[in-house]
């Protein structure tokens, strides 16, 4: 073989190091501003050792410890004061584990993880993704900030560059999981040029959350915070019914109902007692509202006649409380006002306001249900819909819904539609959630760009016998008369 057949070696990846400029000043300039140079840096120094110890104070602090040890006596005391140090901090974790995670086994996960999987192979892929940006013959890389593992995820911050946004690690999301081993990468803005990335290693809602004990029945419900599952953080899954819409969208068999549900049941006192009114209409003929009708002080189920008088019965109350409050200089419904909070819970809401063949029901549906969502909020009226298609031809007054809430979805498209342009690429990926995981979704809250992804409770039909058994002892006010229907009006 001919030495022309030979392929080249890859030439070796190394970068030359790149020196402060002060360093290229001439000498005499360098003399002269010895002083202030070596005082900067004892600055440079004394600030990173204070942050290295603000950030891992216990295991820093042993450390040192061990150094001063070593040098003040020998280092068989140091290898015996490790050894001693080890013994500690495994019975620190073998019998107080939270305490141990919380204190130092995330600081040295953290760490470990950082040295493992990101810092050796941090520089290529941000190459080869195309992240990376070449300046000349410099190549410029995105800082790792910092990592924090947290057992499910890691936490990535990272420091753009200047002229970077943090839409190119959204379209490179799918890359940078695989490099770094994770089933998904979602992107969070902190601030400007700081970005973190949520690397997600195990799904945390993969088992069915149960709904807590019941509350007792003098309890006070606080309708701006039910509790209605959990967070993939561990943190409780509230919304807000007070001066809110509920948007939720999902496929077939997503587990929209799990929402409503879950509300029901943190509901129960004040449904109980009479100080919240549920109405509802279940197109689908009372298979998913109707499994606890006693919960609700009118339940129709179909689309006709019967579910636009009550959307109509709903809409005008609305109208009377408004003149009520206007009249009476309140700016708003409170628990004080003397009247009950009005949920109403349209199932399938599509089959209602576009599905319906009679276009005279039709058109008075979808006026009624515009005219509570957009005046219901301050009165005291709020309203739950749940649709499978979320287009605006199906459902073309959706952002009078403040809270959104996205389950499983079939397209990538029907994400940005359900949650807002941008949502799917920020990473709520509604479309890729289990079939074997209903209740699983996004929210999206108004005035808040930042996503949650959430597991309602789940209850089953024992859980809704004891709701209904629960709301049925109770004993409380008469409900105010139903207002007027328009046309008796006029």
């Amino acid at each position: 073989m001919s030495r022309h057949d030979w392929t080249s070696p890859a030439p070796l990846e190394v970068e030359r190091p790149r020196l402060p400029w002060w360093t290229m000043l001439p000498k005499p300039v360098l003399l002269v501003g010895s002083p202030l140079i070596a005082a900067g840096l004892v600055a440079v120094v004394v600030n990173l050792v204070v942050r290295r110890f603000y950030r891992y104070p216990v295991l820093l602090t042993v450390a040192l410890g061990v150094l001063v040890l070593g040098f003040w006596r020998s280092w068989w005391w140091s290898l015996g004061a490790s050894a001693v140090a080890v013994a500690l901090g495994g019975l620190w974790a073998w019998r107080w584990r939270d305490s141990f995670r919380r204190t130092l086994g995330h600081q040295l996960a953290s760490e470990v993880r950082r040295v493992r999987v990101y810092a050796f192979v941090w520089r290529r892929t941000m190459r080869v993704s195309g992240i990376a940006a070449r300046v000349g013959r410099t190549w410029c890389y995105p800082r790792i900030r910092r990592v924090r593992a947290d057992g499910w995820r890691d936490r990535v911050l990272v420091g753009l560059l200047h002229g970077q946004a943090p839409a190119a690690f959204e379209a490179r999301a799918d890359e940078l999981a695989h490099a770094f081993g994770a089933t998904s990468c979602r992107v969070r803005v902190e601030k400007p040029r700081r970005i973190w990335l949520d690397l997600i290693h195990r799904d945390t809602l993969a088992v069915p959350v149960p709904p807590p004990v019941v509350a007792a029945a003098d309890a006070v419900v606080d309708l701006g915070r039910l509790v209605v599952g959990m967070v993939e953080t561990g943190r409780e899954f509230v919304l807000r019914l007070l001066g809110n819409h509920l948007l939720v969208v999902g496929s077939t068999g997503a587990g929209k109902s799990s929402v409503v549900w879950a509300l029901l049941w943190a509901l129960a006192p004040a449904i109980r007692s009479g100080s919240v009114q549920v109405f509802g209409v279940d197109p689908k003929g009372g298979m998913e509202l109707g499994r606890a009708p006693g919960l609700f002080t009118r339940l129709v189920y179909d689309n006709g006649a019967d579910a636009v008088e009550l959307l109509e019965h709903v809409a005008t109350l609305t109208r009377q409380r408004a003149a009520h409050f206007r009249e009476s200089k309140k700016k708003a419904w409170t628990p004080e006002s003397g009247q009950p909070f009005v949920l109403l819970v349209v199932d399938e809401l599509a089959d209602v306001v576009a599905y319906q063949t009679d276009r005279g029901l039709k058109a008075r549906a979808n006026a009624a249900l515009q005219s509570i969502t957009s005046q219901g909020r301050a009165p005291g009226v709020c309203v739950i819909g749940q649709v499978q298609d979320p287009r605006k031809a199906v459902l073309d007054f959706r952002h009078l819904f403040p809270t959104k809430i996205a389950m499983r979805l079939d397209e990538p498209d029907q994400v940005n539609l359900a949650l807002g342009d941008g949502a799917r690429a920020r990473g709520a990926a509604a479309d890729e959630i289990s079939e074997d995981t209903p209740g699983v979704g996004w929210v999206l809250s108004e005035g808040r760009r930042q996503m949650d992804r959430v597991r309602a409770f789940h209850l089953d039909d024992a859980h809704l016998d004891e709701l209904g058994a629960y709301v049925r002892d109770g004993s409380g006010p008469a409900v105010l008369p139903a207002p007027h229907r328009p046309e008796a009006a006029a």
